[in-house]
């Protein structure tokens, strides 16, 4: 078996090192337990904190007012925390920056400040704070700083946000009331410029109403003719005198009923052509009344009785007259009303045709004009709905924020772990002492058998042995059994002694060489 017999002078020759082996072990034990008990204890503090964004609300005032979010505006928070600006805050609320005396160690404490901080969500809407230090009170300090400003940022940071919204909002709209007079002036310079040209309110230029105007006057005018040459052709056939005819002493003859009936025939036609059905009813009554007229008179003389008249103008021939003076009247006015509508729509017409790009030029200054107005009416609305938005902040908490579990000075620390240090020392001891016995056997370059002198090629006539007796290995076995065994006693006595009794063996090694 030459493994065995390798594992047997290897341990034989490693255990005449054994006395180095164990000291250094104990060396190392000894070191790397003082370290671990010599580093400080670590607090932690925590809080947790319930933020409850108003859905409610946010539903409502969706479509009405600005709404910012207040789920995103807690997740925004929870993000810019452990800002730079923030961290200085709670330095300075909680006395840190007085540790400090140079620049170099205020950067040291923000990042430390900043690296032992921790937040982490326990769900939708509640999440914790934790900062691990040396100090029990400055951790629940400096937890108890970070709680105070989170608050503070979702009521000032939400406000803030609002009063910057509603300046901007302030001086777009005083800029756009600037630029919308500034428009309105030079629409109202040119639209007095070219006031003929242009469209009014209705939409339809002076142009336009001219020419209509123009039409119908032109309109008139043709009525008024064809009035005038039915009242000629009327004046024409009626008498200028009538006759009043008494017979037999009686009453007037017919006369009066024929003139009352050419009356009403000339009045018809003022209104109505000659082929009216009612004018042609008149004049069938007329012809009528004038051939039984006829009649009478072709009777004998004998029979006729003793007629006596009188001559007298007639009142429809008068009439007559006077209504063709008026429509004469009429006719001179309306034509000289067409002759100055027409001078001025040759006029306007003439303009026309001298500036082709009026109607263009008012065209872009009236679209500037109306994207102007719609964006000023829209800021308008924004400003509402900021407004809206601000009462809504102002009268309801957009956001709950509850501390459930507030922060307490911690009473145990958290680490080092000593236990797991001191076991990995333990061993790291055992491992060294072991390591230092088997080098110093790969160094030893002493023969020890007549094998070894026989594996260098040297001729071997033979070995003589000593004749005195060999010491006993016992005590040296019981030795090193009594130092191995004290020292996986003291180590017993370290985890006996438990972790806060360790824990607070710093403390009291620090008091005892104070």
């Amino acid at each position: 078996m030459p493994i065995l017999f390798e594992l047997r002078r290897y341990a034989t020759l490693a255990w005449q090192h054994r006395w180095k082996a164990v000291a250094l072990a104990w060396l190392v034990c000894i070191a790397g337990w003082a370290v671990v008990y010599s580093m400080p204890n670590q607090y932690r503090a925590s809080t947790r904190m319930f933020a409850d964004a108003d859905a409610i609300l946010s539903q409502l005032l969706r479509d009405i007012a600005v709404d910012s979010g207040s789920t995103g505006q807690v997740e925004l928070l929870q993000r810019t925390l452990l800002s730079r600006p923030n961290l200085e805050r709670v330095a300075t609320r909680t006395g840190l920056d007085l540790t400090v005396s140079n620049a170099a160690e205020r950067e040291a404490m923000l990042t430390e400040l900043g690296r032992e901080v921790r937040i982490a969500s326990q769900g939708r809407n509640l999440f914790i704070i934790n900062y691990t230090t040396t100090e029990p009170r400055k951790a629940r300090d400096v937890v108890q700083a970070l709680v105070t400003l989170f608050m503070e940022l979702a009521t000032v940071g939400d406000r803030q946000q609002m009063e910057n919204a509603r300046t901007f909002i302030a001086q777009q709209i005083a800029t756009y009331e600037a630029q919308l007079r500034e428009a309105e002036q030079r629409r109202a310079d040119f639209r007095a410029r070219y006031v003929d040209l242009l469209p009014s309110d209705g939409g339809i230029s002076r142009l336009e109403q001219a020419r209509s105007k123009l039409q119908l006057l032109r309109g008139e005018l043709q009525d008024a003719t064809m009035r005038r040459t039915a009242l000629r052709q009327q004046l024409e056939t009626t008498p200028q005198t009538i006759t009043e005819t008494v017979i037999g002493g009686g009453g007037p003859s017919g006369s009066s009923a024929l003139t009352e009936l050419q009356r009403q025939r000339a009045d018809m036609l003022i209104t109505r052509t000659e082929n009216h059905p009612d004018v042609r009813i008149l004049e069938a009554q007329i012809a009528a009344h004038r051939a039984g007229g006829g009649a009478r008179s072709s009777t004998p003389s004998a029979a006729r009785p003793v007629a006596s008249g009188t001559q007298r103008p007639n009142p429809l021939y008068e009439q007559l007259r006077v209504r063709l003076l008026d429509t004469e009247t009429q006719l001179a006015s309306l034509e000289r009303q067409v002759r100055d509508e027409q001078t001025g729509v040759d006029r306007l017409e003439d303009l026309a045709r001298t500036v082709p790009q009026v109607q263009a030029q008012f065209q872009n200054l009236d679209r500037d004009y109306n994207v102007l107005l719609r964006a000023y009416q829209e800021l308008l609305e924004r400003r509402e709905s900021v407004q809206i938005a601000g009462a809504a902040r102002a009268g309801a908490d957009r956001v709950r924020l509850e501390v459930v579990d507030p922060p307490t000075v911690p009473l145990f620390p958290i680490g080092p772990n000593r236990v797991l240090f001191a076991s990995v020392v333990l061993l790291a001891g055992l491992g060294a002492g072991a390591g230092l016995a088997f080098l110093l056997v790969m160094l030893d370059r002493s023969f020890h058998t007549v094998g070894d002198l026989r594996r260098i090629g040297l001729p071997v006539i033979g070995s003589i042995s000593s004749t005195q007796p060999r010491p006993s290995a016992t005590p040296s076995i019981i030795a090193v059994g009594c130092c191995g065994g004290l020292l996986i006693a003291t180590y017993g006595a370290l985890l006996f002694a438990g972790p806060q009794a360790m824990a607070r063996l710093p403390d009291i090694i620090a008091r005892f060489i104070a």
